[in-house]
């Protein structure tokens, strides 16, 4: 699918610098308002210089009640849009809203103060900005996703974060999601995120505007562990099971669902859904057993594989399908 391989090439070359930009975190935030009236946000994965997340809270301080904004940056002592990671010292700001914001060169105002240290959100700086902290709200590295959701739980922080959907396979998430202590936000799809000068250029997903580099990133997803509407909605695609229009796997007990919309609504068995399907779930309806990949050797994911089986991705016709994730109706629903 476009944009997927930008998203594992940042992975494995550790490329994390995707700028988010504004009307992407105004077009999720919309629905969160009722949650940062009097708290504390965090922002501890990004320049508060130039980072349209702290740009966001300082615009919108008023409206959303906040107490304070905190926005701190990963060894980056210029305010250069994407730190080259060349001085161990890095920045922060905070903003409770004595300086009125009526402009863009209000920004400057703030004041800019130095860390003792690089800026790590693992660092003890940024954890006890993290303790000081109601709420954190930023675009984590993706190399870093898998410890950074477990990390934030650690500390028992709410969060609104942006990731990519195929986030879930992680043997760090799916246990998350399965307990319901995660999930997925209200927007979703392929975002253009702005990328530094040196990215490298590719024929697709990319384009140039103004000088500036954008690049166009799949399957893109806010996960959070705040209480949202989205999840009660009931899912109906409309389909009923015929078992000439579904192919059962060599080695799980389960039928094989090629996307989300052709989920059967009268199936009572086990099915393998695509991980998009994690933009519709509600846990409510469905209950997550696990993922058909070798890594997942839980008790739920072994009762369904057929005994001596392989254990790994679905098979059909002798050929492997993509992962899958595993879910059941709830059976009083």
């Amino acid at each position: 699918m476009a944009g997927n391989s930008n998203l594992t090439d940042s992975r494995n070359n550790k490329t994390d610098e995707f700028h988010t930009n504004l009307s992407m975190i105004e077009k999720e935030l919309k629905y969160y308002k009722e949650y940062f009236k009097n708290k504390t946000v965090l922002c501890n994965c990004d320049d508060p210089r130039i980072s349209n997340f702290f740009r966001y809270f300082v615009i919108y301080f008023d409206v959303l009640e906040l107490k304070k904004v905190i926005a701190t940056c990963y060894k980056n002592d210029d305010a250069d849009l994407f730190s080259q990671e060349s001085t161990e010292k890095a920045v922060y700001l905070e903003y409770d809203g004595s300086i009125k914001y009526s402009g863009e060169q209000d920004f400057a105002k703030i004041p800019c103060k130095k860390l003792q240290g690089n800026g790590d959100f693992r660092s003890q700086e940024s954890v006890d900005f993290l303790k000081e902290s109601d709420i954190v709200v930023t675009n984590p590295p993706f190399s870093l996703f898998k410890e950074f959701v477990p990390f934030l739980l650690k500390y028992e922080k709410k969060f609104l974060i942006i990731g990519n959907i195929n986030n879930i396979t992680y043997n760090s998430i799916i246990p998350l999601i399965k307990h319901n202590k995660i999930w997925c936000g209200f927007t979703h799809g392929h975002f253009w995120f702005q990328v530094p000068e040196y990215y490298e250029e590719k024929k697709t997903d990319f384009k140039i505007e103004n000088g500036i580099k954008y690049r166009r990133m799949g399957n893109i997803c806010w996960y959070t562990n705040l209480e949202i509407s989205r999840t009660h909605d009931i899912l109906e695609t409309g389909k009923s099971y015929k078992a000439e229009n579904y192919e059962y796997y060599e080695n799980y007990n389960a039928i094989h669902i090629k996307e989300v919309a052709s989920i059967p609504m009268d199936f009572d068995g086990v099915m393998g859904v695509p991980v998009t399907f994690f933009t519709k779930y509600n846990p409510e309806q469905f209950q997550v057993l696990g993922l058909t990949d070798s890594s997942d050797t839980s008790e739920e994911v072994e009762k369904i594989r057929i005994p001596n089986s392989f254990r790994g991705r679905g098979k059909i016709n002798g050929k492997q399908k993509y992962a899958r994730i595993l879910i059941q109706k709830k059976r009083d629903n």
